[in-house]
């Protein structure tokens, strides 16, 4: 069983992360242990560009829920300063204009669906949605928070606010993340069958457990963080052929690596390494 209090994400997925640095302050904090069953860390990002600029930000999708307050300058969609942000299955592009200021909540994989007792399935490839799925005075808690207070302030009232959520975690749910730890970590999974193998799960429950908790299939999450690692070495300078990466993840021929890079990435794994 994996410890619950350990990252079951890493923080990989940023696009060209020092050229991103250049532009905005990224933080990150971590929540109340009472809460690390659910919630993964919180992040807070600012940014103020001079006026007439932009900054278009790529990010690869994770497999997990996002709460998010919004103040300033707001991405495409968003209306209200609370809003929840679904399993996106594809890049996750927003473009950083003015003054902006967002305070996050990183679900775990299945965190989300999880605590508000909803499913997760609801929720894929939606960018954008109200978070009915908490009460009225919740949301208004948080909505009040914004950049005129500091990082710790914001962290400790999201504690509070997420508190009176907090309820046992269901079995089922805790399968769900023993199964993506071991998927994150063991970097020699690259079929679902050897994920079902290692763990000792039946296709048809895998699945299940998957559309309910996390919104896509085991198959999409196994691919998506095995692109992670690729990308992550090309942004730490890899220096051996596309093929032995490309093996080295599990692809069976560069060929099929590169199209499955370039169709997620937008560009091929040659030209994003240059």
């Amino acid at each position: 069983m994996v410890d619950r209090k350990n990252a079951t994400a890493t923080h990989a997925g940023v696009l060209r992360p020092e050229e991103l640095a250049q532009h905005v302050d990224l933080m990150r904090l971590p929540c109340a242990p009472s809460l690390a069953p659910w919630v993964e860390n919180y992040w807070l990002l600012r940014w103020e560009l001079p006026s007439g600029t932009t900054h278009s930000s790529s990010t690869l999708p994770h497999p997990a829920c996002t709460l998010s307050i919004e103040h300033g300058h707001r991405r495409s969609g968003v209306t209200d300063p609370v809003v929840v942000t679904g399993v996106l299955t594809k890049r996750f592009d927003v473009t950083l204009a003015e003054r902006g200021w967002v305070f996050g909540i990183k679900f775990r994989p299945g965190g989300y669906a999880s605590l508000t007792d909803t499913s997760a399935r609801t929720l894929r490839d939606v960018p954008v949605a109200s978070p009915t799925a908490f009460r009225k005075g919740t949301v208004a808690a948080l909505a009040e928070l914004g950049p005129h207070h500091d990082p710790d302030h914001c962290r400790t009232a999201v504690d509070t606010v997420l508190a009176p959520y907090e309820q046992p975690a269901d079995s089922d749910y805790l399968e769900v993340l023993d199964i993506v730890s071991v998927m994150l970590h063991d970097r020699s999974l690259v079929r679902v069958g050897d994920v079902e193998q290692r763990c000792g799960i039946g296709a048809r429950r895998l699945q299940r457990l998957f559309e309910r908790y996390v919104g896509v299939t085991p198959k999409w999450v196994l691919g998506r963080y095995r692109i992670h690692d690729a990308v992550s070495d090309l942004d730490g300078g890899f220096t051996g052929s596309l093929a032995d990466l490309a093996a080295r993840y599990g692809w069976f021929d560069q060929a099929h690596f590169t199209r499955e890079f370039t169709e997620l990435i937008g560009v091929t794994p040659s030209d994003y390494l240059r």
